[in-house]
């Protein structure tokens, strides 16, 4: 049985330990600032980038993988005739999945499959470990790929915002509805669906009151997932606000393992400072 492969892109923002650990490859997206590319997770970071953003008033842009990145990543796996499996943003946000068909088509390359996750961060990153996990246990590419695809509905990826600002800027919410909800000091839930985002509870107050409220709220439903791991993923929250949530899912009880990751490039681009979101499998 050949070697199966995991790949991901760097909107999946799983940490560098995690990636060494489970030993995933990387294809990192575009952030485009003054008209220059960077590649998200190697030349820029969110908290140069958002200075940049302040300064223009307008926020980065994004892009699909480049195809000669992408290319050099996948190249020794193809060479090494290895199976590999794509797990990548969803399809509905990024032509990242696209190009990485256009490269295992070019290479006249059969065994590079892509799976659209429906999904973002670590909405991403979770289906990422369950399937390097899965070549662990020495399950075949179509085996892994079967098991995660019926698992794509179960998994939960949901952030508060601090600030609308960064989605009306990158065109993700209308302008008039971000000067309301900054106005008002409202904090959204913002919910990813069906490989989209959509908004949900909108949270009065305080970013950290908001952020607590989010996650006492998801408490049932944290209580009706698989325990084998929960993620906190943020965009440059304080500490503080970060070790409440943390500790909230501690005295559940219930997970095996806690993982605090912090946001990338891209992923921050769209959200902004001070986003944080609780994402899972359900049952």
């Amino acid at each position: 049985m050949a070697k199966v492969k995991i790949v991901t892109d760097s909107t999946c923002d799983l940490s560098s330990f995690l990636i060494a650990q489970y030993n995933i490859s990387v294809i990192p997206l575009c952030v485009i600032m003054d008209d220059k590319s960077y590649y998200d997770g190697e030349q820029i970071t969110p908290d140069e980038m958002y200075k940049w953003a302040d300064a223009n008033k307008t926020t980065p842009k994004t892009a699909a993988a480049t195809y000669d990145k992408a290319e050099s990543i996948l190249k020794p796996f193809m060479n090494a005739n290895d199976d590999i499996i794509f797990i990548g943003i969803s399809a509905k946000m990024s032509t990242t999945g696209n190009v990485i068909r256009l490269v295992a088509e070019d290479n006249d390359y059969n065994r590079l499959f892509v799976v659209d996750s429906a999904n973002l961060s670590t909405g991403v990153g979770l289906q990422v470990l369950k399937a390097a996990e899965l070549a662990n246990e020495g399950k075949s590419a179509e085996e892994i790929i079967e098991i995660i695809e019926s698992k794509k509905d179960l998994v939960r990826a949901s952030f508060v915002v601090d600030t609308l600002t960064y989605l009306a800027r990158g065109g993700r919410c209308n302008a008039v509805t971000a000067l309301l909800a900054n106005t008002l000091k409202l904090h959204p839930k913002i919910i990813v669906n069906n490989g989209e985002m959509t908004v949900g509870k909108k949270y009065h107050g305080g970013l950290n009151s908001a952020i607590i409220k989010y996650a006492r709220d998801m408490q049932e439903d944290l209580l009706n997932a698989d325990n084998k791991r929960v993620f906190i993923t943020h965009s440059g929250c304080s500490e503080e606000t970060i070790d409440k949530i943390k500790q909230f899912l501690s005295e559940l009880n219930y997970f095996e393992e806690i993982i605090v990751t912090r946001a990338g490039g891209v992923i921050s681009s769209h959200c902004g400072p001070g986003t944080l979101g609780v994402l899972y499998y359900s049952k």
